[in-house]
């Protein structure tokens, strides 16, 4: 008896689970030959081994080719960032390839093939190996919520349910394109004029560190007087030759400390959303963009069927700019209560008129989606216009501004120079 209840004891114990042997990623590997007109033909293949490389060459008619693997990187693995760009481009390929009769799995294989950041591919082989495995594309997608917002998973999702993925992953196309082509333009009107100024300040800064010393040391053996402009710029110099490194730690940490607090702390964060609309300048490009980008999201769910309390949600989280999130929470709480979206916006009194209008012809006539496309086209192309407009006035104001520091310091110290030759 004692056996017997040892034995079944021992039979009872769990098998310990057996792991899954990783699978080794293809290597690639280059090749290159001659073909019988004497050209050099080149290409790549995708194998686990030399040999397997050499087979699939094989197939395609060439023997004996130069073969070289292709190296590693030594740090971080290929992977670059993903940007939002990236996603825009891997929806528009998608689009394509399903609208051309591609099957959906075919297609995620063609688009990472013809990828190059390799971060951006293992997530689109990820998002394969899901749907392949039976599940939903929108399902998929959530899984990489850095990279994959709930707006574009809920209609990839609406796609899916609706029968129409095709025709929803070219609108979701085309909202990511108009958004990023949006924030290019407002990001080429700020950088060139940032760039500019902070080249123009660390010029000055070597000349007041470096060149203006040795003026003073030659102005010393004067023995003469001074013009109050020259001695002016000789205090800027001791000051700046005494505290520079004080000044460049202080500058570096406060930025540092500006985009941390930005990051991790929302009131401030919103407090400098509500500041950059008061720019001058500026501050109605912003205004403007995010009415574009707002009108922009909300015509792109309510047209993909998704109901509007529900397109609202998204659009607040998609807004860009806390007093206009703000504000958009305040409409859906006013349409989900039963009030008129136009008369919504406007209650709300930071929206345009123009968005107000277009809103209640929208809904009389049964085509909101449509005036809000309208809108959001309006007002992508008043950014562009006053981008450039922005643009062609920045040039002379940072022309006049690199001539006052840069030549002014040198007319400080001519200025003694000037003075001993109208004595002599």
């Amino acid at each position: 008896m004692a056996t017997t209840t040892t034995t079944q004891k021992t039979a009872a114990k769990p098998k310990p689970a057996v792991k899954k042997p990783k699978v080794k990623e293809p290597d690639i590997f280059f090749w290159e030959i001659k073909n019988a007109k004497g050209q050099m033909v080149r290409g790549e293949v995708k194998a686990q081994t030399l040999i397997d490389a050499k087979a699939q060459i094989r197939k395609l008619g060439y023997s004996n080719p130069k073969i070289k693997k292709k190296p590693k990187p030594l740090f971080g693995g290929g992977g670059k960032a993903i940007k939002p760009a990236d996603i825009a481009i891997f929806t528009r390929q998608m689009a394509t390839m399903m609208k051309a009769g591609v099957p959906l799995v075919q297609s995620f294989e063609l688009v990472a093939d013809g990828l190059e950041n390799a971060t951006m591919k293992k997530i689109v082989l990820g998002v394969r190996d899901e749907v392949s495995g039976g599940g939903s594309f929108g399902g998929a997608l959530r899984k990489y919520p850095k990279y994959f917002d709930d707006l574009f998973c809920s209609l990839v999702e609406s796609g899916e349910q609706s029968g129409s993925l095709e025709t929803m992953l070219d609108r979701v196309a085309t909202y990511k394109e108009k958004t990023e082509a949006l924030k290019k333009k407002i990001k080429k009107a700020m950088t060139y004029p940032i760039a500019v100024l902070c080249v123009a300040f660390i010029v000055t800064g070597i000349l007041l560190v470096k060149v203006v010393p040795v003026f003073a040391n030659t102005f010393s053996s004067f023995g003469a007087n001074l013009p109050a402009f020259t001695l002016f710029v000789l205090n800027l110099s001791n000051l700046a030759q005494k505290y520079w490194l004080p000044i460049l730690v202080t500058a570096v940490v406060g930025f540092m400390a500006f985009s941390k607090a930005r990051e991790t702390s929302q009131t401030f964060s919103d407090a400098v959303d509500r500041f950059s609309l008061k720019v001058p300048i500026v501050g109605m490009i912003i205004n403007e963009a995010v009415v574009a980008r707002m009108a922009r999201t909300l015509s792109t769910t309510f047209s993909a069927g998704v109901p509007l309390v529900e397109a609202l949600d998204s659009v607040s989280g998609a807004a860009g700019n806390a007093l206009y999130r703000d504000a958009i929470k305040r409409v859906r709480d006013d349409v989900t209560g039963g009030t008129m979206i136009n008369v919504a916006f406007r209650s709300a009194g930071v929206f345009p008129t123009l968005l107000i209008q277009m809103c209640a012809i929208g809904e009389e006539s049964g085509a909101l989606d449509t005036m809000l496309d309208k809108v959001a086209t309006h007002y992508e192309a008043e950014v562009d216009n006053k981008v450039d407009n922005l643009t062609s006035l920045l040039e002379p104001m940072i022309m006049s501004v690199l001539g006052i520091l840069v030549g002014g310091l040198m007319i400080a110290m001519y200025l003694p120079i000037f003075q001993l030759g109208s004595v002599v």
